[in-house]
């Protein structure tokens, strides 16, 4: 073999293992298969359910709600809704905080139209403030945090068969001395069929379609000292200066959801439920339910709920494995994720002058995360 002959083998045997070596150099920094923004959004209580009743059936609700919490779950259903309603819901949620919804409804043109109005509050009260001058909070400061959403929803019967509704809101998100606010609106397509002379209704939501949350306050002002460059004997004096925060999305989700009754006598019926969830923040998930009504009396009825909501793990080990050990959690050995069954009843009472009140409970277990429960009551006229 000549001498240009090896050197050429030997450069080509270089490359080669060059090449190699930075494939193999950018191995271990390769981007999980999952590339789904966990945790990249705001205002996550605007997901939470605005009834009991909607939580006792996972949230699979959309396609069945024709009462005044349409208004959150799909706007549509507030078109069904027969007469004047209002219902004030609360839950006690995890780390002592508190969520509560309030919502009213009005139909309107003999019933083919319906205004709906609401309020959402979720958040805890003053807290001592930690900082790692003051790691045990002995100066007496506190912070707080309120996030809120008013809403107002018009639904419409366009036949038998379809409705529609959209929903507005605004969003303001106070976190201490720091707040962001935000516009968003809900649409909600209800149809409605029968199979073998059973009633089946399919649901179609997209929630929270809106601008992004950008914080603003005085938790944000620094001061900044400025480089003196070469002048380095020039004392430089801090100056004011504000950090800008990233905005945050919204969480949107898309919801499509079917209703079906088994069965409907005159006393009594029994639905069952499924939900299909695609959130932008998280993976899709299901939900299925059943709901069972008996009409006790002429003046009071009674309902039974069951639910499961199902949520795929967010916990990704680099490789893009939900069952590795990651961020000290290992769901194979637990097996517990964020699914959750669920729960609950209700109670109506009819009275002569032409009012109901309903009262409402659920409770839902949420995996690592624990239960939480829930209750409304709701006045018709």
């Amino acid at each position: 073999m000549s001498k240009r002959s090896v050197r050429a083998s030997l450069v080509l045997a270089m490359a080669i293992a060059a090449v190699g070596g930075q494939a193999r150099a950018q191995e271990p920094v390769q981007l999980p298969a999952d590339n789904t923004p966990y945790g990249t959004t705001a205002a996550e209580f605007l997901l939470f359910p605005a009834s009991a009743r909607g939580a006792a059936l996972g949230n699979a609700f959309s396609a069945l709600v024709t009462d005044v919490s349409a208004v959150h779950f799909n706007p549509a259903g507030l078109a069904l809704m027969g007469h004047s309603a209002v219902q004030a819901s609360t839950m006690r949620y995890l780390a002592d905080t508190r969520y509560t919804w309030v919502g009213a409804g009005f139909p309107m043109s003999g019933g083919s139209r319906a205004l709906g109005v609401s309020i959402t509050t979720f958040g805890f009260g003053d807290q001592p403030v930690y900082t790692v001058a003051d790691p045990d909070g002995e100066s007496g400061e506190t912070y707080s945090v309120a996030e809120t959403a008013v809403g107002l929803t018009y639904a419409q019967r366009f036949s038998d068969r379809f409705t529609a509704g959209i929903s507005g809101k605004f969003v303001n998100d106070q976190l201490g001395t720091v707040s962001g606010r935000a516009f968003a609106v809900d649409f909600g397509t209800m149809f409605m069929a029968t199979i073998g002379g059973r009633a089946i209704r399919a649901g179609f939501t997209v929630q929270n379609l809106g601008t992004t949350i950008t914080h603003e306050g005085t938790a944000l002002n620094v001061a900044v000292t400025r480089d003196p460059g070469d002048q380095q004997d020039i004392p430089q004096d801090p100056a004011d200066a504000q950090l800008k925060s990233k905005g945050w999305s919204l969480p949107v989700t898309f919801r499509m959801s079917l209703a079906y009754d088994l069965f409907s006598q005159a006393r009594s019926r029994l639905s069952l439920l499924g939900e299909f969830n695609q959130p932008n923040n998280s993976d899709p998930g299901f939900n299925f339910a059943g709901e069972y009504n008996l009409m006790a009396s002429n003046t009071v009825s009674l309902a039974g709920r069951i639910g499961y909501t199902y949520s795929p793990d967010n916990n990704l080990d680099p490789a893009g494995s939900a069952s590795a050990d990651y961020a000290g959690f290992d769901t194979s050995a637990d097996g517990e994720g964020m699914d959750g069954f669920s729960a609950g009843g209700g109670l109506r009472f009819g009275r002569a002058a032409g009012f109901t009140v309903g009262f409402d409970y659920a409770y839902r277990h949420m995996g690592l995360l624990g239960g939480v429960n829930m209750i409304s009551i709701g006045l018709t006229w």
